[in-house]
């Protein structure tokens, strides 16, 4: 029996929409409050200079890339599943430390706990027993409220291996078209997340590449005047002393 056998497709489309919205606005913010000497220093220049990279925009093209690959990834995480999950378990955003959805079944006397999370590689050992914390925590609301209490961890995408092994969990692990047919009933949901998007990426590309086209060229510009000889060819020795000297 799934936690939910019903979802309000008019509320997932408009959480989706929502989710678009603060994505591309939050990484465009990224993007423009970018500059070259934070991002150097967290860089290798040892790296760039083994790769014999010999281009200031060859450099500020590959820092620019690996900064929105792993910014886009965070962002999206943070901001796009969560509040598709309440508007399609009908649940609520938990006020519990480490839970994101409360769901109330008080046909059934239910509560349940669901903690979102994007793929199945997020948690090492820390984060799992602090993630098993929370989950006894929050089920002390359910004794108080007399109702029995189901915990469960939802990967949003990928796919989970069940362990046989060890003792029983207070929680359930579910990934994917499983998780998403646990919280809606619906099989199929997983992949009509894809279809409720429709056209709504489409209206941010515009804005994005501007931002993204800017970025390219400021950090171009500020790379040059840092780290570039009056001949246009990289100072690796002050690259290299600018990232790991005094």
């Amino acid at each position: 029996m799934a936690i939910n056998n019903t979802y309000d497709e008019q509320a997932v489309t408009k959480a989706i929409a929502e989710a678009l919205e603060n994505f591309y606005g939050s990484l465009i913010v990224k993007i423009d409050g970018l500059d070259i000497k934070k991002v150097m220093k967290r860089k290798n220049p040892y790296l760039y200079r083994a790769k014999a990279m010999e281009s200031a925009s060859e450099i500020v093209e590959s820092v620019l890339s690996a900064f929105v690959s792993s910014s886009e990834e965070t962002i999206f995480g943070n901001c796009f599943f969560e509040p598709i999950a309440i508007a399609a378990s009908g649940g609520n955003k938990a006020l519990a430390e480490g839970i994101d959805l409360m769901i109330q079944d008080n046909e059934n006397n239910v509560i349940y706990a669901v903690a979102v999370k994007s793929g199945p590689s997020v948690f090492n050992a820390d984060s799992k027993k602090r993630q098993e914390q929370n989950f006894t925590a929050a089920s002390k609301l359910a004794q108080q409220a007399k109702a029995r209490y189901e915990a469960y961890i939802g990967y949003c995408y990928g796919k989970k291996k069940e362990s046989g092994r060890g003792k029983p969990k207070m929680y359930q692990e579910l990934a994917g078209k499983k998780f998403w047919a646990e919280l809606t009933g619906d099989e199929e949901f997983y992949k009509k997340i894809i279809t409720f998007m429709g056209t709504m990426p489409e209206q941010y590309v515009a804005s994005y590449k501007e931002s993204y086209n800017k970025a390219a060229n400021r950090l171009l510009r500020e790379f040059a005047t840092d780290f570039c000889k009056e001949d246009g060819s990289i100072d690796w020795e002050k690259l290299v002393e600018f990232n790991s000297g005094d």
